[in-house]
């Protein structure tokens, strides 16, 4: 009888997984444990691969590193607090909070695309309610920003509203179009802002508009964060 080992993660899945997807199972492997020896791991590992009879160990290995460089990166597994000059590494609070999540990499995937700063109309108030996971509200919030900072930009009366009220800022001749631009380049960019209200700011007024996907939610944000963007540019045109 031929006895087999096993790495901490199942060998076909080192060879066939994405980098991502092989850190997340190799994560969860931790188990519910807060500290891993990084050096006991890779070697226990190639000496399952080895005994195992694995042709491509160096490979397997690599792969390994690949999703542990991967972890690191991403702040799941840091140093032990007090061992911090050794191999001893653990699981973060992150890093915890994750691998128990089914929808932990795209949350991750989610938090790289709002990376970096926001308009401050959308920094102070949308980013921590999508923090909180409430990616509905925070979609809502984010177009609403966009409205509300285009009535002020464009001098627009509070009764002016959605779709029409980019319309009137952005039409050709409006407060807020580019006088200097072509006039298919100024209905395209009128066109731009109706369509991003009407899509994902109209629909969360009057029903329920449910965002399951961090991911697409973190790009509506992002998309109304470019939006405020274009509308900084139109304010600063205007400005004497």
């Amino acid at each position: 009888m031929r006895m087999t080992y096993s790495g901490p993660v199942p060998t076909e899945q080192i060879r066939e997984l994405p980098t991502p997807e092989l850190a997340m199972t190799l994560l969860r492997s931790f188990g519910a444990g807060n500290t891993i020896n990084a050096n006991n791991m890779f070697r226990g590992a190639e000496q399952a691969f080895q005994s195992n009879g694995e042709r491509d160990v160096d490979v397997l290995l690599s792969r390994l590193s690949d999703a542990w460089a991967w972890l690191v990166a991403r702040g799941l597994i840091g140093p032990h607090p007090k061992q911090t000059d050794s191999s001893w590494k653990r699981v973060t609070s992150l890093g915890r909070e994750i691998a128990e999540d089914p929808n932990g990499q795209a949350k991750l995937w989610a938090a790289d695309r709002l990376a970096g700063t926001l308009d401050p109309a959308l920094e102070e108030k949308v980013r921590p309610i999508f923090n909180l996971g409430d990616y509905e509200t925070a979609c809502f919030a984010a177009m609403k920003a966009v409205e509300v900072e285009v009535r002020a930009a464009a001098g627009l009366d509070s009764s002016v509203l959605g779709v029409d009220l980019m319309r009137q800022a952005l039409k050709p001749g409006g407060p807020l179009a580019d006088q200097g631009a072509h006039g298919g380049e100024v209905v395209a960019i009128m066109e731009l802002f109706a369509g991003a209200i009407g899509a994902f700011k109209n629909p969360s007024s009057h029903r329920t508009v449910h965002f399951d996907d961090p991911v697409e939610a973190a790009e509506v944000v992002q998309l109304a964060d470019l939006l405020l963007r274009l509308l900084r540019r139109a304010q600063q045109r205007n400005t004497p």
